[in-house]
């Protein structure tokens, strides 16, 4: 579905990515992690085109989106919810889902959508009206991946989508990524609860100061010495 290929990114002088290779297969749930600055929001940014790349392909449905703009890579069927929810503060629960509808022409759908997502999260419905400011951490997260799923994505990119939430609330964000997955959205994620991610995930890489040092199916990662040891605290 999605392949990136020997992806290299520059922020000045620093070699952020260092020839990223990754695939992404169609329906599965897949995990990148890694320590803080090694470049894993960089490879969800780069494959949005929200950073230049200096070198290397993003490759999706067979399609080069290397150098597309990050309106057409949304349009082609790519979502990202990004790091600290960046919801819009001063629009109502429903204004912001709507805005994740921006792009789509399609009333029917867009309505349907908007049903399956205060079914996903019923305390979004509850505080349809409300301000997106006045919510709970929780609850913006809830509102930041409804927004994203609103553009109808078939892939849907997750950055660190339990940060700063009560592990009651953790739990159930996770459920909820797999009920995305059940409901055919693939997914991209990264996350800082290590343990948590590599359970729910199909296939995983491991990322550190900008190369992948390690891949393989989520289970057997979980049992990996050197990936405990670093990231499971064990």
């Amino acid at each position: 579905m999605l392949k990136i290929e020997n992806l290299n990114v520059h922020y000045g002088g620093i070699h952020a990515l260092r020839g990223v290779n990754m695939h992404i297969e169609k329906g599965k749930i897949i995990s990148l992690i890694g320590a803080n600055g090694a470049g894993k929001s960089t490879t969800l940014k780069s494959i949005m085109g929200l950073v230049n790349k200096s070198g290397g392909s993003v490759i999706y449905k067979g399609e080069d989106i290397t150098k597309s703009n990050t309106i057409d890579i949304v349009k082609k069927g790519i979502a990202l919810t990004p790091e600290g929810r960046k919801v819009f503060p001063d629009q109502t629960v429903k204004e912001n889902l709507l805005l994740g509808a921006y792009l789509r022409k399609d009333k029917k759908g867009i309505k349907e959508d908007l049903e399956w997502i205060y079914t996903l999260f019923p305390r979004l419905l509850e505080r349809e009206w409300q301000i997106a400011a006045t919510l709970s951490g929780g609850e913006q997260q809830m509102l930041a991946v409804g927004r994203s799923l609103m553009s109808r994505p078939e892939l849907l990119m997750m950055d660190e989508p339990s940060l700063g939430l009560a592990p009651i609330i953790v739990k159930d964000i996770f459920s909820i990524i797999k009920e995305i997955n059940r409901a055919g959205v693939s997914v991209l994620l990264i996350e800082q609860n290590a343990k948590a991610a590599l359970e729910i995930s199909d296939y995983a890489y491991v990322l550190e100061t900008g190369v992948v040092t390690l891949e393989g199916a989520g289970k057997d990662l979980i049992s990996n010495d050197a990936v405990r040891k670093a990231y499971l605290g064990a």
